[in-house]
Parts: structure tokens; C-alpha cells; sequence
């Protein structure tokens, strides 16, 4: 089926008799004919559920639409974006080990990484997307387990070059995760392009409503992890939490990595989706192809409007032919990129404040990436925690103004921006 089509009927194929929408299993917990039916669910022995915070059927169905959207061959749902962030690294990265990461990402995973997961023992190395090959293959070491990037920087928005990056990570025997929030599986598929994991932040396009909060986790299913035995041995030896399995030959390649993720973090941490959130995520996913349209024609006006603009000092996207991303979204994303803009107000910080003060359409929210246009200063929020150097190194200077332009009336848009701006 073609992605429209998978919006709609991905995922779930009703019966004779059936509801014809993913139903809601608002159970925290499953009933059993024997003690020896659920004893071989707990020996991974079967499928099937028996507690919500491991596992659950709605979320189960929703997360296989994201994956046939996504081309991969398993998924998991989780309680938010920045769970399945960490969930996709700590999967495969405990203490002692190294990954490296594109310097350009979102702010609350740069603080993940840098910050939390280092006091877990897992050490990072950023590198600028746009480095050299020289300087990329620098950043590995011979503990590195992973690589992770984004499709396209929020709020930078460089656009990740997906197959060098592939193509380094698996040089080293490892496999490249990538968020594709902004991009969504409508304008970019990772996988074709080298990608072994993508992520999530469904709160984003996917659900598009501000609806609710949640993530995903999607296998490709290509990366041999036996072939690489001895980096991966939560995968490649024997678990002895279930009783010696080893998930990679029980499970195989395709779904070795997403059912450890569910065994083990899931079982400890339970950042699970709740059932409700799965599914209004699902109606959000039966209109991704029409919004995400709509979200990048309004985003190239806006965005041609405001590089025009004489007080306007710059403006970030894709989209233009003068963006220093264009030629990569070019080649990954032909069709649009994304509805988010970052671009600064001349004057810097303190007209950016003024100019937001005056808007009437666009609200300021720290959301992004949904049915409404909103407007953020990242520097006094969403990365409020970087230090400066930090924040140029993200590529997200102190005048940056992100705009996520929705999909209201495109002049509406352009009108409120222009009379903000007029009362600088």
C-alpha cells in the first residue's frame, strides 16, 4: 500500500464483526485459562499480554502502522518522545560505552545525552553534522555502540546527510538511529537510506493536535547483530532475567532489538503509552498525509514571505534554494520537508520578545510540529539549560526564533507576522 492508504488502514485489519477502529484496552492487566498459559508468556514463550505496563493491544496496533509507514519490520510505543530517545541508545548502550551523535538536536536530547546519561556511565561524543569524514570518523571509539542524528535539527534544521552518516556508523560495525519527527515517514523514510533504528516524538506531527504527549520506536530490521557478536551481547548472549534467551536468535533479526526493549526496559521502566493517548495518536495518523502536506506548501510561503522582509536578519529552511540544507532535502525529502522555520528578528534577543509580543495568530507555546501555528524562543526555554557555547555548537544562537507554521489560511499567517513585525 502507498503511505496515504497506510494512514488509514495500516496497522489493524478488522474481522467479520469487528469495530472498525482500533479499539481502546484500557486494562492494566489480562486474564488467563491456566498459570501455565501466562508462565509462557513470562518465558517469552508466546505472545500475548498480561500486563499493561509492559505491553498493550492498542498500543501494539498503532505502533505496527508506524512501522509499515516507516518500511520497518518491528515497533513499540512509549510514554513520550525523549522515552523513546533514550530507550532506542540504552537499548544497545550501558556504562563504560561510547556513542556519538550529531551535534544538532533537539535541546532535551542533548541534555539526555550529555547530562543524565553520562551519570549513567555512557559517554558521548558530538560532532558537527556538516564535519568532515576525517573529523566523523575521529568520533569513534572502539567501545562506540551506536550513532544517533535527526532528519532535520529542531530548531536548527540542518538536514542530516542519512547515508554518510550510515555508511560511518556501519563501517564501525554499529547501527545509525534516527529521529524522524520533523520529516515524518510522508517526506523522508530513513531506512532507504541506510538507517537501522528511527524514533519519534509522535506528540509532534503524528498526532498533530496537541492531543497527547508519546513516542515510537521502529526496527528496520536490516542490521545483522550476530554479525557484530561481540559489541552487542545484551542481544547476541544469553539473558539470564528470561531464562537464557538469546534475542537474536529467538527473535532474529527483525525483532531481536524492539522485543529486548519491551523485556527489559519496558519491563523496568515502564515508560508505556497509555491506551487512550495510543488511541487519539491513531487519529492523528489518519490525517498525516494531508496535514504534513499542507504544513510544508504554508511553511515555503512563510518562509519566501519573511527571507524578503527588511527586518529580518536571517531565516533557516529547507525549503529555500539560498538554505544551506537544500541540496541534502533535496535528495532525502523531494516532496517538503518539514512546517518549522528558524529565523532571526534584526535587533537579536530583545526585538525577537518584542516582535513575539505583538503576534495574534501565532501563539506562544513550546510546542511544535501541530495543527497550530506557534512560536517559541528557544534560548529562553526549550534550551534554556545550554550555556552559550553550547548553543551555538546546536546551532541555535540567542535570536533564534522558532516558528512552526500550521495549517491554518496561509494568508492569515503571513498577515499577523508582517503586522508583528511592522511594530518593531
Amino acid at each position: 500500500m502507498k503511505k496515504e492508504t497506510i494512514c488509514i488502514q495500516g496497522g489493524y485489519t478488522p474481522k467479520n464483526g469487528e469495530p472498525r477502529m482500533i479499539p481502546i484496552i484500557q486494562s492494566t492487566t489480562f486474564k488467563y485459562d491456566t498459570s501455565e498459559d501466562m508462565g509462557k508468556l513470562f518465558d517469552l514463550e508466546a505472545s500475548g499480554y498480561f500486563y499493561t505496563r509492559l505491553q498493550n493491544p492498542t498500543n501494539d496496533l498503532v505502533a505496527a502502522k508506524i512501522a509499515e509507514l516507516e518500511g520497518g519490520t518491528a515497533a513499540m510505543l512509549t510514554s513520550s518522545g525523549q522515552a523513546a530517545s533514550f530507550f532506542s541508545v540504552f537499548n544497545l548502550a550501558g556504562a563504560g560505552d561510547h556513542v556519538v551523535a550529531s551535534s544538532s538536536i533537539y535541546g532535551g536530547t542533548f541534555n539526555l545525552f550529555n547530562v543524565t546519561m553520562r551519570r549513567m556511565g555512557i559517554e558521548f561524543t558530538f560532532v558537527d553534522p556538516n564535519c568532515s569524514d576525517e573529523e566523523l570518523e575521529a568520533a569513534f571509539q572502539e567501545n562506540t555502540k551506536c550513532v544517533f542524528g535527526e532528519t532535520i535539527a529542531n530548531p536548527a534544521l540542518v538536514v542530516l546527510d542519512i547515508e554518510r552518516f550510515a555508511n560511518a556508523a556501519h563501517a564501525h560495525g554499529v547501527p545509525l538511529i534516527i529521529d524522524n519527527t520533523f520529516a515524518t515517514p510522508i517526506n523522508c523514510r530513513p531506512f532507504e537510506w541506510g538507517a537501522d533504528i528511527v524514533i519519534h516524538s509522535t506528540t509532534k506531527y503524528m498526532d498533530g493536535h496537541d492531543a497527547s504527549v508519546g513516542g515510537c520506536i521502529v526496527d528496520s530490521g536490516k542490521f545483522d547483530w550476530m554479525a557484530h557478536k561481540d559489541k552487542f551481547p545484551g542481544l547476541t548472549t544469553p539473558d539470564e532475567s528470561y531464562h537464557g534467551i538469546t534475542y537474536a536468535e529467538k527473535f532474529g533479526q527483525g525483532g531481536a532489538y524492539i522485543t529486548k526493549a519491551t523485556a527489559q526496559l519496558m519491563r523496568d521502566l515502564g515508560s508505556i503509552q497509555a491506551p487512550m493517548n495510543a488511541y487519539l495518536l491513531n487519529l492523528g495518523l489518519e490525517s498525516l498525509h494531508v496535514r504534513v502536506q499542507r504544513h510544508c506548501e504554508n511553511a515555503q510561503k512563510v518562509a519566501e514571505f519573511l527571507s524578503a522582509h527588511e527586518k529580518v536578519a536571517w531565516v533557516t529552511y529547507p525549503g529555500l534554494p539560498s538554505d544551506k540544507g537544500y541540496a541534502l532535502a533535496q535528495k532525502y525529502m523531494p516532496d517538503g520537508t518539514c512546517g518549522v522555520i528558524s529565523f532571526g528578528v534584526k535587533g537579536g534577543r530583545a526585538a525577537a520578545e518584542s516582535f513575539m509580543k505583538e503576534l495574534k495568530v501565532a501563539i506562544i507555546a513550546t510546542h511544535v510540529a501541530d495543527a497550530h501555528t506557534c512560536i517559541l524562543h528557544p534560548a529562553n526555554s526549550t534550551h534554556r539549560q545550554l550555556t552559550d557555547e553550547e548553543l551555538v555548537a546546536c546551532g541555535v544562537g540567542p535570536d533564534l526564533v522558532r516558528l512552526s507554521v500550521g495549517i491554518e489560511n496561509v494568508d492569515d499567517i503571513i498577515e499577523d507576522l508582517a503586522q508583528a513585525l511592522d511594530a518593531i
